[in-house]
């Protein structure tokens, strides 16, 4: 039973120190995802989690990141990866069908490690693994998958954060099979949610129902046997052509998180190319109100997640090709603010969105794009992008991950930047998640 090999493979690869570069990946998605979680820690769906986690949840102080009050571990953990998914600025791995992995991995350790007291060393493993778990899922499911209308981050990340949950609370091999065996039943997830603060739902409640069945797999519940490989079972059901095999083929040999990439952007990955472009050009040409027209050549996959011309707010612009090639145009940024609900209202970039034409173009590779923009006067611009920013061609460096970290935590926990990044690098040696927990909580609330 594949259930069953996974977990004998999760199991003996958690009992051995990870690989060096697995180690420093993780501590990379760490830092990461730690600063995307405490950017939008105050965003109103936030406050409505806790808000609910008030009136039904059950007594708790479970870590939210950046934020005073805690919550039970079902409701931290929702709250924590929507906050950390909400901006779209969390992590990537394209082959697995766009996966976004440490979301799910965070929310579902960072919580019960610090409940649990375990170590540094073995919270970062958990958590590497629930990375690795998440991704070969997806793995085993893409392309059809995600073509199909699903968010694969959603439909497989309790089976991750059961991965995840599992090793913290010692589950054993047995517990651990049920543990993925009951997670695997509790999908939730379309793309249909993109563009909405539901999307940002999907990383928290699958880590929340990873937590779940961690548990109830310890109080003794048993899963279907043969439900991830069986027919109608998880992956025939959720694509028409899938390779169950590929979640346990070399696990803890090869290292699909090694693969994983972080963003430049807070947008849809497949909008990157397009930014770097525009970018480009309004590096040779900064006159947004010059511009007469502008031609986007892009993979078919821009037009079919992120084909909105006329975005109505911050969320909505987040999936939306033109936007971010209008903002890089207008202005050469397209961070935070060029996608917050004013910047998407601006004239000059209302103006320069309307512009925007995207041309499908097939021979194009996911990592590229050309942008051509025609000026007052009959001067055209012309630029194409090969490998995106942020990309395995193109990796942020750790200078730039600690500079997009800076950024994130300064309105919430200003200058923790650093000590954020001490206590993620010093955990291999750490006897507990302390002085991380310290660095993540409001002053007030230590």
């Amino acid at each position: 039973m594949l259930a069953s090999q996974l977990a004998d493979a999760v199991v003996d690869v958690a009992q051995a120190p990870l690989p060096v570069a697995v180690r420093l990946e993780a501590e990379r998605s760490l830092v990461n995802i730690v600063g995307t979680a405490v950017r939008a820690c105050h965003d109103p769906a936030v406050d409505q989690v806790l808000e609910v986690a008030r009136l039904v949840g059950g007594p708790g102080g479970a870590l939210v990141p950046g934020r005073r009050e805690g919550a039970d571990l079902h409701f931290a953990a929702l709250a924590t990866g929507l906050a950390a998914h909400l901006d779209d600025f969390d992590d990537t791995h394209l082959e697995s069908g766009n996966i976004h992995a440490s979301s799910i991995a965070l929310a579902a350790t960072l919580g019960i490690g610090v409940e649990l007291g375990v170590s540094g060393d073995r919270f970062v493993s958990a958590f590497a693994l629930a990375c690795e778990m998440l991704i070969r899922a997806g793995l085993a499911l893409a392309p059809a998958h995600h073509q199909e209308g699903w968010q694969p981050s959603a439909t497989v990340g309790a089976m991750a954060g059961a991965v995840g949950a599992g090793l913290l609370l010692g589950l054993d091999r047995s517990g651990m099979a049920d543990a993925i065996r009951i997670a695997s039943i509790q999908l939730l997830g379309h793309r249909e949610a993109f563009g909405t603060p539901t999307k940002a739902i999907h990383p928290g409640k699958a880590a929340a129902n990873g937590i779940l069945a961690a548990r109830l797999a310890q109080a003794g519940m048993e899963g279907p046997r043969g439900v991830l490989e069986s027919e109608g079972g998880f992956c025939s059901a959720l694509a028409r052509i899938n390779h169950p095999e590929l979640m346990v083929e070399g696990l803890g040999r090869s290292w699909e998180l090694l693969r994983n990439t972080y963003k430049p952007y807070p947008c849809g990955v497949v909008c990157h190319p397009g930014i770097d472009a525009a970018r480009a050009v309004f590096e040779r040409c900064p006159e947004p109100g010059s511009i007469l027209e502008v031609t986007y050549l892009c993979h078919p996959l821009v037009m079919e997640l992120t084909d909105r011309p006329d975005p109505q707010d911050g969320l909505e612009a987040r999936f939306s090709a033109q936007h971010g090639v209008a903002a890089a145009l207008v202005g050469g940024r397209a961070g935070l603010n060029e996608y917050s609900d004013r910047y998407v209202k601006d004239p000059q970039v209302l103006r320069v969105r309307a512009l925007v034409r995207l041309v499908p173009t097939a021979d194009l590779d996911r990592e590229e794009a050309m942008i051509e923009v025609e000026f007052n006067g009959g001067r055209r611009l012309r630029e194409r992008v090969l490998h995106a920013r942020g990309s395995l061609a193109r990796p942020l460096s750790e200078a730039e991950l600690a500079a997009k970290l800076d950024d994130l935590v300064q309105e919430v926990l200003p200058d923790r930047g650093a000590r954020i990044r001490r206590a993620i690098s010093g955990l291999g040696a750490a006897p507990d998640l302390q002085e991380l927990r310290a660095a993540l909580l409001p002053e007030a609330a230590q």
